[in-house]
């Protein structure tokens, strides 16, 4: 099953690339600072009165993404930062607890020695990630009904940072791919998710009991592609692969996004956010998250 995703993934990335080959050649980036950045809102609503008979639930969900890139560039050195971050709350009727649908605070940055005047770069990555509010786990009480909500993780509770040297293949702000074959990966929890009582050595995020980081080294590919395929219809995609040369290098951590916007006009727009995550640290599984709306959007 991860195959057949990981491999679906590349397929869709790789389409990306394809569509920017056709597009006109973006290889000439002037020098100096290149600046941008978004603030959208995606809403959605739903009611219902006594009266329906078809069944539903009235809810009201929101979701707040900002992103902004400052970008650098003189002869043949490069330097590109990114800052997203992205939070939604959706509240349903009777529901005692709004709930989060989604919770991330991302920092990207690549810097870059062209090699003999071609695409390829030198390059130093760093990459941060984690959420901003605590995360919960729901349950309902057998005997009672009522739903018990449990505390499963915090603001840098996991966060995760990775850093190392590589090799960068950039064609454009909009398409490039970064190997760090030595990345260092570094883990860090609150460490009274690792004191609970029974707690077993690596169940909370691969971190040992009692301790609060634990150290990876490993390899990472990062890839970015952004590209329109329909006229305002613009496809941007992110993944990131990482494999702990330290444990079960076989298990490959996967994180996909994939983030399609509609416009309507400068300030409207309808997205689709599709996220994949796969981290055999923290849940065997894949983790999938699917948001679609209208988006109030603000550049600067």
């Amino acid at each position: 099953m991860k195959k057949t995703l990981l491999l679906a993934f590349s397929l869709l990335f790789c389409s990306g690339i394809a569509f920017s080959q056709e597009e006109e050649e973006k290889d000439t980036i002037p020098n100096g600072w290149r600046k941008e950045g978004t603030v959208q809102l995606l809403f959605n609503q739903s009611a219902f009165n006594k009266e329906w008979t078809g069944g539903g639930t009235s809810s009201i969900a929101g979701n707040l993404s900002v992103d902004y890139q400052f970008n650098y560039k003189m002869d043949d050195f490069t330097w590109d930062n990114r800052i997203y971050g992205n939070y939604g709350l959706t509240k349903v009727k009777d529901d005692e607890f709004t709930r989060k649908t989604s919770d991330r605070l991302e920092f990207n940055s690549i810097a870059g020695k062209n090699i003999q005047d071609s695409n390829f770069f030198y390059s130093w990555f760093l990459n941060f990630r984690t959420q901003f509010d605590k995360g919960y786990a729901f349950s309902e009480d057998p005997d009672t009904g009522e739903t018990i909500r449990t505390e499963i993780s915090d603001f840098m509770s996991p966060a995760y940072l990775q850093t190392g040297p590589g090799i960068l293949w950039k064609k454009s702000d909009d398409l490039f791919v970064n190997f760090a074959p030595a990345t260092a990966r570094f883990i860090f929890v609150d460490k009274d998710f690792t004191t609970r009582p029974g707690y077993v050595d690596g169940d909370y995020f691969g971190v040992d009991e009692g301790k609060s980081m634990r150290f990876e080294l490993g390899a990472s590919l990062s890839a970015y592609s952004k590209y329109e395929i329909l006229e305002n219809v613009n496809m941007e995609h992110t993944i990131s692969l990482y494999s702990n040369y330290l444990d079960k290098p076989g298990n490959i951590d996967i994180d996909y996004l994939l983030n399609v916007t509609m416009g309507i006009n400068d300030y409207l727009s309808a997205n689709l956010v599709f996220q994949a995550i796969y981290d055999d640290n923290a849940v065997g599984a894949f983790q999938i998250r699917e948001v679609f709306g209208l988006g109030i959007n603000f550049g600067f």
